[in-house]
């Protein structure tokens, strides 16, 4: 189903023409959205407007329904909601309570249970870099280096996820992964930054007549998350530093920038794209655990959409 069917949009409160440029962004809306109903829970309001991608507040915030086990709960209770390991970092309320397209909570879903199960973790990561991961040592959330320290990049940002890992010749090294969903990058560019332009001469992973196209988006926040990975690892001494982009295979918009992205790299030791359906194979191998077929089902299983 790839035409907009506007009635059954409107059945699940999810006809969001002025939001949903793409087709993946209202059928991933259309997909919460019946997830949603199908678990019972009632949509919830933004801007004095129902919507079928949104939970009820402040029930959202009590229940925590918008993540899919209790062990992933009581990680998002231990990370977001307690002040001295949430302070710093920037999670967005009520959004990561209430918002089922948020690729915050989806963080959460899909990495939460492997920060607590780090064998699991370590055998997926092994298979997700062919080796170069040999054991995972920790997973964090919404991490960053220094927040505005000019010794990384001066400015906010930070890594969805966090893997700190032993390769395969044991020396320490990590991966910053940024998640997306149903973002399509249009977002307006930061202001730049003159220390970008002193990280990427550090890394020397970059063509230079391609400077300019990563400035702009919809380039230029994958290339200051890859620029925090390498300050990351100058500053701090890492033997070894990956930044991921992942992303689902169908948001065209995700997949042509980490093309384009790919085409701006001499070197791409540093940078991968991956998929959401990569990541959940690779945990399927792995382990039959019922929250991963729970993830799969709810973020990427599109063949369950209503038909018109």
């Amino acid at each position: 189903m790839r035409e907009r069917p506007e009635a059954i949009l409107r059945q699940f409160h999810a006809w969001e023409p002025r939001t949903d440029k793409v087709p993946f962004q209202w059928r991933a809306r259309l997909l919460q959205s019946v997830w949603r109903e199908a678990a019972g829970l009632k949509a919830g309001e933004y801007r004095s407007k129902t919507r079928g991608a949104r939970l009820v507040m402040p029930e959202a915030a009590v229940t925590l329904a918008n993540y899919l086990t209790e062990n992933i709960r009581a990680v998002v209770r231990r990370e977001v909601e307690d002040p001295s390991r949430s302070r710093g970092k920037l999670y967005g309320k009520p959004r990561i309570y209430d918002n089922l397209l948020s690729s915050q909570p989806l963080c959460f879903n899909l990495f939460a249970e492997l920060s607590i199960d780090l064998a699991l973790a370590s055998g997926v990561f092994q298979d997700l870099t062919n080796g170069r991961v040999r054991e995972v040592l920790a997973i964090d959330f919404e991490h960053s280096p220094g927040r505005g320290d000019p010794r990384y990049t001066g400015d906010r940002s930070a890594f969805d996820v966090y893997v700190s890992f032993l390769n395969a010749r044991n020396q320490p090294g990590f991966i910053g992964i940024e998640v997306k969903y149903h973002e399509n990058l249009q977002d307006e560019v930061s202001a730049h930054r003159a220390r970008y332009d002193q990280i990427a001469a550090e890394m020397g992973c970059f063509h230079e007549d391609k400077l300019a196209t990563l400035k702009r988006k919809p380039l230029q926040q994958i290339w200051r998350d890859h620029l925090l990975v390498g300050a990351h690892q100058f500053v701090d001494a890492y033997a070894d530093a990956l930044f991921v982009f992942l992303y689902p295979e169908e948001n065209t918009a995700c997949a042509q920038a980490v093309q384009a992205y790919e085409c701006c790299l001499n070197d791409n030791n540093t940078f991968e794209g991956w998929t959401l359906e990569r990541v959940v194979s690779r945990l399927s191998a792995h382990s039959e655990a019922e929250w991963i077929q729970a993830f799969r089902s709810r973020y990427l299983d599109f063949a369950a959409l209503p038909k018109g």
